[in-house]
């Protein structure tokens, strides 16, 4: 099954936060080929906006180059992924970002990795691993 990371699973990773080693893991099997990894580039804009806050613009567009080289695809937003997340967005109450990482779940039949608590909102649509 193909996942699908969130934000906040990304950042737990850079930054060692509770839950890295879940992702840790999710990247190995994805180099091995075992997994495929995806995230939309909405969800890694909100990333990139993280480093820019924390770290600077030098400091965040070297970290934006080390997690272009890691496993994972990217996808672009589309019409039907944008549909899709404002659905959820009208429905769930999700953070609008957040809804694009389970709008590609939905759509790829994939699973959510995230440790952000505000996806159980679609917890009944969309599947979810959960790293912390």
């Amino acid at each position: 099954m193909v996942k699908i990371l969130d934000a906040s699973a990304l950042v737990a990773y850079l930054w060692k936060q509770s839950g890295y080693e879940k992702v840790q893991d999710f990247l190995t099997k994805a180099t091995d080929g075992q997994k495929r990894l995806l995230m939309t580039t909405v969800n890694l804009g909100e990333v990139y906006y993280l480093l820019l806050r924390d770290h600077g613009p030098e400091d965040a567009d070297k970290i934006l180059k080390v997690i272009e080289t890691l496993p994972i695809d990217f996808t672009e937003v589309d019409m039907k992924l944008a549909k899709q997340a404002a659905l959820y967005k009208a429905a769930k109450k999700l953070p609008y970002a957040d809804c694009f990482a389970a709008a590609l779940a939905k759509l790829q039949k994939g699973e959510v990795i995230t440790g952000d608590k505000e996806f159980k909102a679609v917890e009944n649509d969309v599947k979810i691993a959960w790293i912390t």
